[in-house]
């Protein structure tokens, strides 16, 4: 089994290699707090960045809503993530 996370502009022709397309969102509050907050990375604690990043999820995640086969909030605990994915995934 094999996953892959990301996104590129010409992903779509990629689409059917794969068997499952599976979208992780966050509210925007969430996003926020995860970006500001964080550690391990600088980005998007810029204003600018930041910007970007919602103009991003206003404009992008609604495409990717519509070709995924699944979509999971990540704000509830990783567990619970991970749980949902495998539940599809495995039946």
């Amino acid at each position: 089994m094999l996953f892959i996370s990301g996104g590129a502009t010409n992903q779509v022709k990629f689409y059917g290699q794969f068997d499952y397309i599976v979208l992780l969102t966050a509210p925007t509050s969430v996003t926020t707090e995860r970006l500001v907050t964080r550690t391990n990375n600088p980005y998007g604690k810029h204003p600018d960045e930041l910007a970007r990043v919602l103009a991003l999820k206003q404009t992008v995640e609604p495409m990717l809503r519509r070709v995924a086969d699944l979509e999971i909030d990540t704000s509830v605990p990783l567990e619970q993530v991970v749980e949902k994915i495998l539940g599809v995934v495995l039946r």
